[in-house]
Order: C-alpha cells, then sequence, then structure tokens
C-alpha cells in the first residue's frame, strides 16, 4: 500500500479491463486518478464503479486533436503529472485478405497515433521524475494469424519504449512497456459473435497458452504499479511480457 502515494496518474481507456483494474490500484497505492474512455455511457459507468475521487474524461484516443484537449483538461486538474499509463487501443483481428484501408487507418490511429500524439500533448505538464507505461501485446514478438495489423501497432508501441527512454530521460520521463498476453477482459467478448463461438475461441486460446489459462487484469496492473512507483527508478525502456509463456513456443 501507499506505493503511489501523491503521484497523479492518467489511465487511457480506463472504464474497463486491464484500464478499469489498474485504476483500481492505483487508487489502493495512494495514487490521484484521473482515466479516459470513449463513450459518455462508459465513463459513467467507471465513474459510479471508482468513486468520485476519480476524475473521468471522454477522449477520442485516436486524434491528435483529442489529445491536445485531454492535455490541457490534466494540466486544470493536476497542475503536473508523474505516471502516463497508455491503455486505450483496439483489437482489430481479421485476415490479410478483410482489410480495408478504413480499418488500417482506425486500428493504427487509436494503438500508435493517438498514444503518440498524447504524449507529445503531455510533455510541458510532465514532473521530474515521472514514469510512462505503455501497453503493448505479445502479438509485437510472435507470428500469430490474423493479426497482421494489430501486431504491427503494438510493435510500434514497443519501440516508443526504446526510443522515447532516449529522448525523454534526460527530462527525468522513464518509458517502460507492458506486453501482455490472452487476458480475461470484456475485449474478448467482441472477437466472436456467439456464446459458443466465444468458449471455442476461449479454449483454443487456453491449448496455446503453456500455463493453461487466460491472465487477470490484476496481473497488469500489478506490473503497471511497478512501472509507475520509485521501485522501478533504474529500468528505462524496457519490457514485461506477462503472457503465461506463450512467447516461448
Amino acid at each position: 500500500m501507499n506505493r503511489l502515494k501523491g503521484k497523479r496518474a492518467l489511465i487511457t481507456g480506463g472504464t474497463s479491463g486491464i484500464g478499469l483494474e489498474t485504476a483500481r490500484e492505483f487508487l489502493r497505492e495512494g495514487a490521484r486518478v484521473a482515466i479516459t474512455g470513449s463513450s459518455e455511457k462508459s465513463v459513467a459507468a467507471a465513474q459510479r464503479e471508482l468513486g468520485r475521487e476519480v476524475m473521468v474524461f471522454q477522449s477520442d484516443a485516436s486524434s491528435a486533436a483529442a489529445q491536445k484537449i485531454l492535455a490541457q483538461s490534466i494540466r486544470e486538474a493536476f497542475s503536473a503529472l508523474d505516471v502516463l499509463f497508455v491503455n486505450a487501443g483496439v483489437a482489430d483481428i481479421r485476415p490479410l485478405e478483410q482489410w480495408d484501408e478504413a480499418a488500417y487507418d482506425r486500428c493504427f490511429a487509436l494503438n500508435l497515433k493517438g498514444p503518440f500524439f498524447l504524449v507529445q500533448a503531455l510533455l510541458p505538464i510532465f514532473a521530474n521524475p515521472a514514469s510512462i507505461v505503455l501497453n503493448a501485446s505479445v502479438n509485437a514478438h510472435i507470428g500469430m494469424p490474423n493479426t497482421s495489423v494489430y501486431s504491427a501497432t503494438k510493435a510500434g508501441l514497443r519501440s516508443l519504449a526504446r526510443t522515447l527512454s532516449g529522448e525523454l530521460l534526460a527530462r527525468g520521463i522513464r518509458v517502460n512497456a507492458v506486453s501482455p498476453g490472452p487476458i480475461s477482459t470484456p475485449l474478448y467478448d467482441k472477437l466472436a459473435p456467439s456464446e459458443a463461438d466465444r468458449k471455442a475461441f476461449a479454449a483454443s486460446v487456453e491449448k496455446q497458452v503453456p500455463v493453461g489459462r487466460f491472465g487477470k487484469p490484476s496481473e497488469i496492473a500489478a506490473a503497471v504499479v511497478y512501472f509507475a512507483s520509485d521501485e522501478s527508478q533504474f529500468t528505462v525502456g524496457s519490457e514485461l511480457l506477462i503472457e503465461g509463456g506463450l512467447s516461448n513456443l
């Protein structure tokens, strides 16, 4: 407890799954927390779940212009920012022949363009020291079928953790990444049209994971807390794979 006491934190995509669980953990560890969500409904639900002490913002994670607006809101709320967890994104899984330009652009905008311009917009208000954690994916490391575009965006995020570390360290900003494997979140409900399909999909995924199960959002949140805390002051440009051994196959 209190590993993040007094730290001011922003979590994008904080209304469900990994983001919501990380918000809970940040609160338990003493942080002041702001989250973003894509819809009025999801933001309102997260506010009820987390309580009035958490600031919630509806924001388009794919828009460069929206990142400037969000950064100004964070400046007004916190004055400065100690922790950023870039979690908002989309997992669009489809065969190569089913991709069109609009879907391609949307995936890159949500998963890579938005995060890049958010970090840029927040630069003037990051504290010294500060920590940025990017949510990448094990898919940046493995050749999983039907994930071509999604994997490319996550590989880009992983690269950002390295390059921005070199660029921002002199300003006291550390950048690291977590790369989850299959995690039990509402995301997977969107990847199959029916309950039977979801069960079949889940079973097929579990067979591929050496530990034989999906990960838990809390397991990712614990890693993000570590990167956000002063315990990781000597950890820079690093990536923590949390994927049940999937990348070792």
